[in-house]
């Protein structure tokens, strides 16, 4: 879901007059934690490209799915594999949660909210928590007005943050 969620907010980006790109955590390198990182920083060309689009990039959306009660650990491993302090410091983010229980992801964006902090990100106030979302998503149509609504919001304000 947190794909096609990235494509249905890449559309709105678009249509307010803002290319994007996607960086999608499942092209990381299966071994990256081993061969990436560490003692093995740059060393991995599949990871250091990713890291690359994330370098030459000061807004990010971020589209999390809740996972065991918060972000899913690839994500933290991801971030943990980047240069610190300057990947995130100074650079804007907007958080979208996915869930399939009712809140959206909240815990989830709470906690990735304090690591951002903590490497310097600013990030939106407003989040959007998409609770129960493969109930209001359907072949790139996000039924719930409410949610359409929060995404459009959220989406023309990273743009002028």
């Amino acid at each position: 879901m947190s794909r096609k969620i990235a494509d249905y907010y890449q559309g709105i980006l678009r249509q307010l007059g803002s290319e994007s790109i996607i960086l999608d955590l499942v092209n990381l390198p299966d071994d990256f934690t081993v061969s990436a990182l560490y003692a093995n920083t740059g060393k991995n060309e599949a990871f250091n490209n990713l890291k690359s689009l994330l370098e030459q990039t000061d807004k990010f959306v971020f589209i999390v799915p809740e996972y065991n009660g918060s972000y899913p650990g690839v994500l933290k491993a991801f971030i943990d594999g980047l240069p610190y302090p300057n990947s995130f410091s100074n650079k804007k983010a907007a958080l979208v949660g996915l869930s399939s229980n009712m809140q959206g992801a909240t815990i989830a964006l709470s906690h990735l909210n304090d690591v951002f902090s903590y490497l310097g990100m600013n990030t939106l106030a407003m989040r959007v928590k998409l609770g129960q979302i493969r109930a209001h998503y359907s072949d790139n149509v996000i039924s719930n007005a409410l949610y359409k609504e929060l995404l459009e919001i959220q989406a023309g304000q990273i743009i002028h943050f």
